[in-house]
């Protein structure tokens, strides 16, 4: 078995990073108190991605992001910069046993959604000269941005102006499809080869309290992933020729809870064999995630990145118990179609997961390592 060339990358990873505490310091003097400059605070935003990319140089990463360092949180502050789209920040909800939840936020769509500006792309320029700046031609940089079934599954038909689409289909997901395609294209112009579509609606789809959800918006849990593989296909139609696009599902990655549960069997058909993506980043750290079997639908030439390795808590893997579970999971798909990683990223949104910055150097280098041993 050998080490792949292209992305995904034996062990990779999903991308966001703790915030170093001047960060958050600079972010707060910013946003809260008005004290520096959103000049100043892009200064300080440089000065700690240079830092990460060298953190995940150093532990051995081939894929490289700028930790989301310059995000509230995972998709709000890209999806509200779409045109016709207006987001409000989510609310912090305590849970009865003392933990928080972030509840989702409302995101609708007022007009006709289109590309109006490049939203990524001064971010990648940064990263990329980053990456250059080191000499090391093996890394990647990784762009990471929100799946566009974002704006469909939280508020459903409600959530969308009947004014601007009268009918979802096809005006509604084809150009959601093309604003997407404009910024991948923008992306790519850039140099750009690598990006990864965070998805939590297809994992919320595998828990029975958000299907049940989704029936109550009018919608059907059943049919929804299959819609969803048809729309996340005519972005990947309109994507640019050499790069790879990849999705990662979530189940909910706020200070170190979950928001769903469930085996991936009633979206896997249409995750794994209808959606034409490159690679799928899988969540599979702990018994939530139920077991192995849905990977019989992986089709030829698409991968799956097993996220074995918790971002949650700072307890380390054994590697022993990481390869009897890739062997396990080589029974439903090819292992030389597998790749490794942690299941989430470290921190989803700003306020971080309950886990050291020490925690986050094990665990990666647990990754690579464990990836070396099985792949070669």
């Amino acid at each position: 078995m050998s080490t792949r060339a292209a992305p995904p990358f034996r062990a990779d990873h999903v991308g966001s990073f703790l915030r170093p505490a001047y960060l958050l310091e600079a972010r707060a003097a910013h946003f809260q108190r008005k004290a520096i400059t959103a000049e100043q605070l892009r200064e300080v935003e440089d000065r700690a991605i240079a830092e990460v990319v060298e953190f995940q140089r150093g532990v051995g990463l081939r894929s490289i992001t700028d930790g989301e360092f310059r995000r509230t949180y995972f998709h709000i502050d890209f999806l509200e910069q779409l045109g016709g789209v207006k987001t409000d920040v989510p609310v912090t909800v305590r849970r009865p046993d003392g933990t928080e939840e972030l509840a989702p936020p409302v995101i609708r769509v007022t007009d006709r959604v289109r590309h109006v500006r490049d939203i990524q792309r001064a971010d990648y320029e940064y990263l990329q000269q980053q990456v250059q700046a080191s000499g090391d031609a093996a890394v990647l940089p990784k762009v990471t941005i929100p799946s566009p079934t974002m704006l469909h599954f939280r508020g459903g038909r409600a959530g969308i102006s009947r004014e601007a689409y009268p009918e979802l289909d096809p005006a509604f997901y084809d150009d959601v499809a093309q604003a997407y395609a404009d910024e991948l294209h923008s992306l790519h112009a850039a140099g750009c080869r690598y990006v990864q579509m965070d998805d939590t609606n297809l994992a919320y789809l595998c828990d029975e309290k958000m299907r049940e959800a989704a029936r109550q918006r009018g919608d059907d849990p059943n049919e929804l992933p299959h819609r969803y593989a048809q729309f996340i296909n005519k972005v990947v139609d309109r994507k640019p020729e050499g790069m790879t696009l990849a999705m990662h599902l979530c189940r909910g990655n706020f200070k170190s809870t979950h928001a769903a549960s469930g085996n991936y069997e009633p979206v896997a058909e249409a995750l794994l064999s209808e959606m034409r993506l490159d690679a799928f980043f899988l969540e599979y750290d702990d018994d939530r995630s139920g077991d192995f079997r849905p990977l019989r639908f992986l089709s030829k030439g698409k991968v799956v990145v097993l996220g074995l390795v918790t971002t949650k808590f700072g307890q380390l893997e054994s590697k022993d118990t990481l390869k009897r579970r890739i062997d396990e999971a080589a029974k439903y798909a090819p292992l030389e179609q597998l790749c490794l990683s942690p299941q989430c990223g470290f921190s989803s949104t700003v306020h971080g997961n309950n886990i050291a910055v020490e925690d986050q150097r094990s665990k990666l280098r647990l990754v690579v390592e464990t990836a070396q041993e099985v792949w070669g």
